[in-house]
């Protein structure tokens, strides 16, 4: 049985981002690899989300004047 890992008093479920780096390939290059699946991975914005409770009513609503505004942005490009 393995332990538990806590990641701020809750279990950590996620797993690691393994970047291998080919032979020849330059440091920078596979730091750009390793930035884009990490921001793929959406910890950041999951972080930033879990810093304040947002209602479900407001996350909606914010949801909805999005929704609004590329509708406009489409209709002014048709």
């Amino acid at each position: 049985m393995q332990p538990q890992e806590f990641f701020n008093g809750r279990r950590y479920t996620g797993t690691m981002i393994i970047i291998n780096v080919k032979e020849g390939e330059s440091l920078d290059r596979a730091l750009k690899r390793f930035k884009k699946k990490f921001e793929k991975t959406g910890v950041v914005r999951e972080l930033r989300a879990r810093q304040a409770f947002e209602k479900k009513s407001v996350s909606r609503r914010i949801q909805v004047k999005k929704a609004i505004y590329k509708q406009g942005l489409q209709q002014e490009q048709a």
